[in-house]
């Protein structure tokens, strides 16, 4: 039977009190929990601004709520692990960082958080009459063809979006305007990604998928959701080909255009591995003419220790390429 990894933890029921707890406290004052909730909320937000919420499960962090900061999330509601923030933290959450100007809800494509955000969207129009709009992550190219690609998950593609929406609900001042930049983004964002070991649960223990030692997993969720392919571990450049090949596929992308390249780590991938992969994906995108604007590879969206990667790639135009580049400063992401 297989048992989940060594972990560092007190009472593994209270492993998301204590994470949100050590997180309010390593933002130095500029982030605050909401008492008697799991959200949190930036406690330097200037007035009459357009609102940036996200949030999602915990045990994914830095993401969501480790995105906080000035051009970056006003607000994070944030979930069990693994599981969707529940209605009344997300309301509790919105209802802080509103600021009159309305806000914009980001978050990833997942069944859970769908039916929760739009509960408290539906909620704080009726009680409280503020304009909430809704924009869903759904970048994981493996999830479902072009034509549902609404039906996609939200991976790694929701850091480019956190940045570029944070960066226009900081400089834009209507809600309109920041709707259409965060569509714009999320339209543009492709990614797909391989899971080499599982992650796992810390509550139980359990790991979050099985895999032979031989084997890999093309294509998954970010909870180890099915891809589409498991089959034998080969080389970082032939595992990077399949990746292209299918991101690319779904992508229009002529010679002289221009990306942002992120390369995520899931959990328990070295930096040397990813950028093993960096310079083969370079050489595909290099023989297609397709320039790199900027290259991020880091960890951002994580899944316990799962080890494996993402590749995302962000279609650029002059707009979205200044508000990728604005200043910003969080826990979890800093672009200076």
């Amino acid at each position: 039977m297989a048992h989940g990894p060594k972990k560092i933890l007190n009472d593994p029921r209270n492993v998301v009190e204590e994470m949100l707890e050590g997180l309010t406290l390593a933002y130095d004052g500029t982030v605050e929990r909401l008492p008697g909730t799991d959200a949190l909320v930036r406690t330097d937000l200037p007035d009459e601004k357009v609102a940036l919420l996200i949030g999602g499960g915990s045990g994914h962090e830095p993401i969501f709520h480790g995105f906080l900061g000035k051009n970056m999330g006003d607000g994070a509601a944030c979930g069990q692990v693994f599981a969707a923030p529940s209605p009344d933290t997300i309301i509790e959450a919105a209802k802080a960082v509103h600021r009159g100007k309305g806000i914009l809800f980001l978050y990833g494509n997942y069944a859970g958080d769908n039916m929760n955000f739009d509960i408290a969207a539906e909620l704080l129009d009726e009680d409280d009459g503020i304009d909430v709009r809704t924009v869903r992550v759904a970048d994981d190219v493996a999830a479902a063809p072009p034509e549902r690609a609404h039906d996609r998950r939200g991976i790694a593609g929701d850091v480019y979006a956190i940045k570029i929406a944070g960066g226009a609900a900081q400089e834009l001042d209507t809600l309109d305007e920041v709707e259409r930049v965060a569509r714009k983004a999320v339209g543009n964002l492709r990614s797909m990604g391989v899971a080499v070991t599982a992650g796992s649960i810390p509550e139980t223990g359990k790991l979050t998928f099985k895999l032979a030692d031989d084997e890999i997993e093309i294509g998954m969720g970010a909870h180890g959701e099915a891809g589409i392919a498991k089959q034998k571990i080969t080389t970082a450049d032939e595992i990077a080909d399949q990746l292209m090949e299918k991101i690319l596929a779904d992508i229009e992308l002529a010679s002289g255009d221009e990306i942002a390249l992120l390369i995520n780590n899931l959990g328990a991938t070295t930096m040397m591995e990813m950028l093993i992969v960096n310079r083969r994906i370079r050489k595909i995108l290099d023989e297609r003419g397709i320039k790199v604007h900027r290259t991020d590879v880091g960890t951002w969206l994580t899944v316990q220790e799962m080890a494996g990667f993402s590749v995302t790639l962000l279609k650029l135009d002059d707009e979205l390429k200044h508000y990728l580049d604005m200043p910003a400063r969080s826990l979890g992401l800093s672009n200076c």
